[in-house]
């Protein structure tokens, strides 16, 4: 065998071993949640295989998912947004507010709340492009701010609509889940779509791996990051409208517990389905795929706590694997390339 041939041998077996890597990464998310189903199955056969459980879970995170889809948008394009919960507090506690102090239809309620959300990305967006200030330290500063402003306003009492149509509509079940868990399921589909398969998603990707390079490619980068925060603040307001018509009831502070676990979820979605991207189905799998783990400690016997343990762990787990899969894939490339 000459060397020329040993050389492009070597390079094929590489390529190979590569594409198996990236698809084994891909799935291995839905294999770990498998066998925590039949871990779980095994120790709580009546209390946790059972459609009543597992319809709650569904259920019971469709805000969550909403809310990391729209944080990934900002995270595709190297950005850190902490306002989420925020945004999330905007869209759920300010039109259950103007419903009950001013008899606002609970829909305008929400137009008015995604608006102000928008506003807050477009601050952050401003703050963090135009004057060079990290998204962290920005999008800290403007989520504390205005959570702080919302409880000011609202009040830290409940604050309920039960009975609108907002929520009979979204808690409505087809099938054992809610109206809101489809919707979800939709907007899932369409921001695969977007980020998967048009130019928008290839762009935005392109502007989170490297902001130079994709500026001397031609691509707006400036208007990129303006939309990926504009977006994420957005439709985490939507995710909080989604949680007021599931739950018909919410407090003024209720965004700040969801953004450990929009990030942890994030993250360990990008390890999944389109392994080194942050991707909307990844996103998906890996919320409930927490949540299935929560509920089955929680089942056990573990209190309240082990969420906040689970959650913690998933964050650093997500980027553990993201850093080691892009590592190994750097390695098998140059294989491949010599």
């Amino acid at each position: 065998m000459s060397l020329t041939t040993g050389s492009a041998v070597a390079r094929e077996r590489a390529r190979r071993s590569g594409v198996v890597a990236r698809r084994v990464q891909a799935y291995s998310i839905l294999v770990a949640w498998a066998v925590l189903i039949l871990i779980f199955t095994l120790l709580l056969p009546e209390t946790f295989f059972t459609l009543q459980n597992f319809t709650a879970i569904a259920n019971s995170k469709t805000a969550t998912v909403l809310l990391t889809l729209g944080l990934i948008f900002a995270l595709a394009a190297g950005e850190f947004d902490l306002s989420i919960g925020a945004a999330l507090s905007l869209g759920a506690a300010i039109p259950a507010w103007l419903y009950n102090e001013y008899g606002t239809p609970v829909l305008i309620g929400i137009a008015i709340a995604l608006i102000a959300a928008a506003l807050m990305g477009c601050l952050n967006a401003l703050l963090s492009v135009r004057y060079n200030i990290p998204s962290l330290v920005v999008t800290l500063g403007t989520g504390t701010a205005v959570i702080g402003l919302v409880a000011g306003i609202v009040g830290n009492s409940t604050i309920s609509i039960r009975g609108d149509w907002w929520n009979t509509v979204l808690a409505h079940r087809t099938l054992g889940l809610y109206t809101s868990f489809w919707l979800v399921l939709l907007i899932a589909l369409i921001i695969w779509y977007i980020l998967q398969h048009t130019p928008i998603g290839r762009h935005l990707y392109f502007v989170g791996q490297s902001r130079e390079v994709a500026r001397l490619a031609g691509i707006r980068v400036n208007a990129y990051r303006y939309s990926a925060l504009i977006t994420s603040s957005t439709l985490g307001a939507l995710a909080g409208a989604f949680l007021l018509g599931n739950t018909g009831a919410v407090q003024a502070r209720i965004g700040q517990f969801f953004i450990l676990a929009a990030f942890a979820a994030a993250f360990l979605g990008s390890t999944a389905i389109v392994p080194g991207r942050f991707n909307a189905w990844g996103t998906v799998v890996a919320v409930y795929f927490i949540e299935t783990g929560i509920t089955g400690l929680q089942l056990l016997g573990l209190q309240a706590w082990v969420s906040d343990v689970f959650y913690g762990t998933a964050l650093v787990v997500g980027v553990l694997v993201a850093t080691l899969a892009t590592r190994l894939r750097s390695r098998l490339s140059e294989r491949s390339t010599l």
